[in-house]
């Protein structure tokens, strides 16, 4: 669908190093009718997946950790960041994208895997999709140790935490990631965990 309240009249690349930084200009027609000329830029790398491995038995989540330069100069001493495992899509189609990525960072090789939703994580500079996901682990399921992709320079700790003490985490600002926290506060609504059909919910003042 094509807005008509909008036309695109430039787009001009500022940067192409690692994605994509785009400066568009365009024309912007107002709730009273009248033609504003604006230009913002967008930020293209991709579109994503993420996903939550959880453990009904166990009542454990799969998390990973790994530095983040851009935490780094904004506040967070260490740059280390707790998130849930995500990659982008590149040519894959979001499952296949997850799965691949949950057995590159995580070690697991996951069987079924369930979309829940999908969402812009920063739609004022980002063009950024993310799809969501969710599926049980098991530890039957490991086949490697992780860490993530060498060519990609990545060096990913997999970390696995009980549910509640993740809640706690999110609360105590240990985690700051917005989708994982997206996924932990879908796990908590949704009583992802929950064992023998019970249906009463996590109190997230019990994990404190």
């Amino acid at each position: 669908m094509v807005n008509e309240r909008v036309k695109i009249v430039a787009d001009e690349v500022l940067s192409n190093n690692w994605y994509t930084l785009k400066k568009y200009t365009f024309d912007y027609q107002g709730a009273d009718g009248r033609w504003e000329r604006q230009s913002r830029e967008a930020y293209d790398r991709g579109n994503g997946a993420v996903i939550l491995l959880f453990n009904r038995e166990k009542q454990t989540v799969i998390l990973t950790r790994q530095f983040r330069i851009p935490t780094y100069v904004n506040g967070n001493e260490t740059g280390m960041l707790i998130e849930a495992c995500a990659g982008l899509l590149d040519r894959d189609n979001p499952e296949d994208c997850i799965r691949r990525e949950t057995e590159e960072e995580t070690g697991y090789m996951i069987n079924a895997v369930e979309k829940i939703f999908e969402a812009y994580m920063s739609p004022g500079s980002v063009t950024e999709i993310l799809y969501f996901f969710v599926a049980e682990y098991s530890d039957e399921m490991k086949v490697s140790e992780g860490g993530g992709s060498e060519q990609e320079q990545e060096n990913i700790e997999v970390m696995e935490l009980h549910f509640n003490e993740a809640l706690r985490m999110v609360k105590s600002g240990e985690i700051k990631d917005a989708k994982t926290i997206m996924l932990l506060q879908y796990a908590h609504l949704n009583h992802l965990l929950t064992k023998n059909g019970q249906k009463e919910p996590y109190q997230l003042s019990s994990a404190i």
